[in-house]
């Protein structure tokens, strides 16, 4: 595994940490700017909002950019963005600061995954793109806690500013650890300087847009019980709230755990690993609907949904990649449609709640899941037409044809 890629996986961390820290310091920040608390969670949809919508803006004015260079940008965007956020005075400065970040932050990510490809060989690629995703998956699991303990220990400003100082240190490492003169080679693995009407023309393929539907019903399906995991936990499973914190860190290790597992299977059994992957999301979800109320079972089932609902980012992206190419403008695209999967699922959550009470966000996300897995099947039926066991299909970066999965070595 080349170095630069847990390079990235830092700067991924460093990404994934801003835009949950909101969550964990609302009372402060409200405090703070004398806002609601409405009005500091819409700063979390603000930045959402951003990615998806601004995120393949500024990755289409960096295309020209070999790709170190364009991650230094971005690291500087980003970082401008925190250290706004970090001095704010009024909601409307923070706001700018969130929206400036989840921009850049979007962005980031579509030029790290189109890194990643371009770095790793064909036969170690899903695996590489796992090991660069640790950075979103760690960020689950100790950026919110991290950066909710110094928001509460020196105030919500120090918050900021240490992830500020964390981009910092990211930064450095990427223009240390990630070879120069990337993204702008031909042949050899290179890239080269595509006309972004060249990269629009990728956008015409059918199947890119089905991958892209099926990683916004992966990810909204997760989200739409994720997001309402703690007033699930104490208003049905009767889960006090000290151990929610506790409850929610297993789940974030989980998550790392099936993203590590889902990794290995990417490059081989990319459709097969996300049928298996939304079959049982779906099945876990509707679990954990029927035995919310019963505490062992729920704790199981909200375990398992860690296992194999966001932990389908290595397959997702394989599979985009495949569908149309490995550049920066396609993977910030498909951010986009992930970061709407996002929003979807917890806006379709919070509806049905107030229609239904608190086991709808489970039935819905269960819902969703078998949505996904429609979008699966003319992927899946090609793949077994052409390989006899329907797990991967061709097409590599950059839109050219690549090795077929199977006929790839095996990743040490």
């Amino acid at each position: 595994m080349p170095k630069a890629v847990h390079v990235l996986a830092l700067g991924i961390f460093a990404m994934v940490t801003s835009e949950f820290a909101v969550a964990g310091l609302m009372p402060r920040i409200a405090a703070g700017l004398g806002a609601t608390i409405p009005q500091v969670g819409y700063l979390i949809t603000a930045f959402a909002l951003a990615m998806a919508l601004g995120g393949p803006f500024l990755a289409a004015a960096v295309l020209r950019l070999p790709h170190k260079s364009a991650l230094m940008v971005l690291f500087a965007v980003f970082l401008g963005g925190n250290v706004l956020a970090a001095l704010a005075t009024d909601y409307t400065t923070m706001a700018v600061g969130r929206v400036v970040t989840g921009v850049a932050s979007a962005a980031f990510f579509g030029v790290a995954l189109s890194l990643v490809a371009e770095i790793t060989p064909p036969g170690l690629r899903g695996r590489a793109i796992g090991t660069a995703m640790n950075g979103l998956m760690l960020g689950t699991l100790l950026g919110l806690p991290l950066s909710t303990f110094v928001g509460g220990q020196f105030g919500w400003r120090a918050a900021f500013w240490a992830i500020s100082a964390l981009t910092a240190v990211a930064a450095l490492a990427t223009a240390v650890g990630v070879p120069s003169g990337t993204g702008t080679r031909t042949g050899d693995g290179g890239r080269d300087r595509t006309p972004f009407g060249e990269e629009l023309l990728a956008f015409g393929s059918p199947r890119l847009w089905l991958a892209f539907a099926t990683s916004t019903l992966t990810i909204g399906a997760t989200f739409s019980a994720f997001s309402y995991f703690t007033p699930i936990l104490t208003g049905l499973t009767g889960v006090g709230e000290g151990s929610v914190p506790w409850l929610l860190v297993a789940h974030g290790a989980a998550t790392v755990v099936g993203n590590a597992v889902v990794a290995r299977f990417a490059d081989r059994h990319t459709i097969v690993t996300q049928l298996v992957g939304l079959g049982l999301n779906m099945l876990l979800l509707a679990g954990f609907a029927l035995f919310a109320e019963v505490t062992v079972p729920a704790l199981l089932f909200m375990t398992g949904i860690g296992l194999v609902g966001v932990t389908m980012n290595p397959c997702m992206i394989t599979r985009v990649q495949r569908a149309a190419n490995a550049r920066p403008l396609v993977n910030t695209v498909h951010s986009s449609f992930i970061t709407f999967g996002i929003v979807l699922g917890s806006w379709l959550g919070g509806v049905g709640i107030s229609a239904h009470g608190l086991r709808a966000p489970l039935v819905l996300g269960a819902l969703l899941a078998f949505l996904g897995l429609f979008t699966l099947l003319p992927d899946l039926r090609g793949a077994k037409h052409r390989t006899g066991d329907g797990s991967g299909g061709p097409g590599g970066t950059g839109g050219a044809p690549a090795t077929a999965p199977e006929a790839q070595p095996a990743a040490a």
